[in-house]
């Protein structure tokens, strides 16, 4: 509804066509869409395993069944074997469909969709699909299991604040004086949180709000010394949204040509993503090499060296192309397609897949090895969303840099049309702004104290098998 031809003052894809109304709509449906992908990413996988998990029980329910009241009578015992195995085999058989549609429609829509120009229908058909995934969902509401919740981290870090409050004026306790101390040790950082744990009389002991263990306390701790490295993840994400946004749209008006083959675009996702992948394996090089507690740390400060070289090569690449724009007179010519091979941009996209698979393992396994046992089934959201709020800190950064840029009366980076735009500058600022963040990360990791491996072994190297050579070089680090 956004697009000018539904609400806008005229109907075509023109800066005057676009009104007040159709900012507000669009940016309303950013919203939505965020929280929708949000939903999806934590409901998917668990909604999956949850059915699995019900479907394994029936059967064996059904095996049980057939093993105590069918001992007698191997005939009926194998008529109902043979029919719980053709419905195993109709579940399984109706799997493949599912999965064959998910295929299909994911390849359709990415290479079809960014060749449909009228936005109205490049939005249109992704809703119709949408619309109709989601009365299918509903369709067999009423036969999927159902559980109640059991609690949350966030709950347990909040009471831990309440009790600490309720105990404010107290003193920082002694160990002997804490409820449930046989179930952790006490640590000696952040000890006014001690107070959550304060041993309370008789009954009050069992109000939850009121007193903690101290296991919850200890996990609390571990949460809070971990939020400044966690905030420097955000930059990352700032320099990873860029992929998808003006790395894309630079490649749009390039030529595309490779000899008399004309190279689609989703050509370079390919690259980025099997750049990614390789690049993950650097995270397994580091497992075998150091220990593994310092292995995520040192991942992620190389994932942030590579992104300052990221920006800095696209900030070259880019001022290149602002050249050819003006050599050949294209800056007030958006449509027109500029003589500078698409490939120039492959450099910037393969750091910046690097970035991503560097950075997007090591932060896993920053999050498995320092988060308490309590938090590890979020794991997998910590990661997606610190990089999350770097997509959605891109926004402030783009609003932040354009109004800086615009003092002393001199024009925005930021202009309705790339060509006039200035994102070698952005790109630099970027650069910047990831080297101050590389320095900070090492500050603060430096100070972090990092948890050591049960029984202080490491554990078996991740993210891909290595070559036994480097078993025999372990180091510190």
């Amino acid at each position: 509804m956004s697009t000018p031809p539904v609400f806008g003052p005229c109907s075509d894809y023109k800066e005057e066509c676009i009104g007040h109304k159709q900012k507000v709509l669009f940016y309303i449906s950013l919203l939505l869409i965020a929280a929708g992908m949000a939903g999806h990413l934590v409901s998917i996988g668990p909604l999956l395993s949850q059915q699995s998990e019900s479907e394994n029980e029936k059967e064996k329910g059904n095996e049980n069944d057939n093993d105590n009241g069918n001992e007698n009578d191997n005939g009926n015992g194998n008529e109902q074997n043979s029919g719980a195995e053709t419905e195993e085999i109709d579940i399984k058989f109706m799997q493949v469909p599912g999965f064959f549609m998910v295929i299909v429609v994911l390849i359709t829509g990415g290479i079809g969709l960014p060749y449909i120009k009228p936005w109205s229908l490049r939005f249109g058909i992704p809703t119709i699909c949408s619309v109709v995934a989601t009365l299918w969902f509903f369709t067999g509401f009423r036969e999927y299991k159902h559980t109640e919740p059991n609690g949350s981290p966030l709950t347990t870090t909040l009471r831990v604040f309440v009790a600490t409050a309720r105990n404010i004026l107290k003193p920082i306790p002694n160990r002997e004086e804490l409820s449930n101390e046989e179930d952790a040790r006490s640590t000696s950082s952040l000890r006014f949180l001690d107070k959550a744990a304060i041993n309370l009389p008789g009954e009050q002991e069992q109000i939850k709000w009121k007193v903690c263990s101290v296991r919850e306390v200890e996990d609390t701790k571990i949460g809070i010394r971990m939020l400044p490295v966690w905030l420097t993840f955000i930059v990352i994400g700032i320099v990873l949204s860029i992929g998808n946004t003006y790395f894309l749209e630079q490649a749009n008006h390039m030529d595309r040509k490779l000899g008399k083959i004309k190279v689609p675009i989703p050509i370079f996702l390919l690259f980025y993503k099997a750049t990614s992948s390789v690049s993950a394996k650097f995270y397994s090089f580091l497992t075998v090499i150091c220990k593994k507690k310092y292995a995520p740390p040192i991942g992620i400060a190389t994932g942030m060296v590579f992104s300052v070289l990221c920006c800095i090569t696209a900030a070259k690449v880019e001022t290149r192309r602002l050249h050819r724009i003006r050599d050949h007179g294209l800056i007030e010519k958006p449509d027109e397609r500029i003589p500078m091979s698409i490939f120039a941009l492959l450099p910037q996209f393969m750091l910046l897949a690097a970035v991503d698979g560097i950075t997007n393992t090591s932060i896993s396994g920053f999050f498995r090895h320092q988060t308490p046992e309590s938090m590890h089934k979020y794991l997998e959201y910590f990661t997606k969303g610190v990089l999350g709020l770097g997509t959605m800190a891109s926004v402030l950064s783009v609003y932040v840099v354009g109004k800086v840029s615009e003092r002393n009366h001199k024009p925005n980076w930021f202009q309705y049309t790339l060509n006039k735009s200035r994102l070698d500058r952005y790109y630099l600022v970027l650069a910047g702004l990831s080297t101050v963040n590389l320095f900070i990360y090492v500050f603060v990791a430096y100070f972090y104290k990092y948890k050591e491996s049960p029984h202080g072994v490491d554990d078996e190297p991740e993210g891909g098998e290595m070559d036994e050579g480097f078993e025999d070089n372990k180091c510190c680090c």
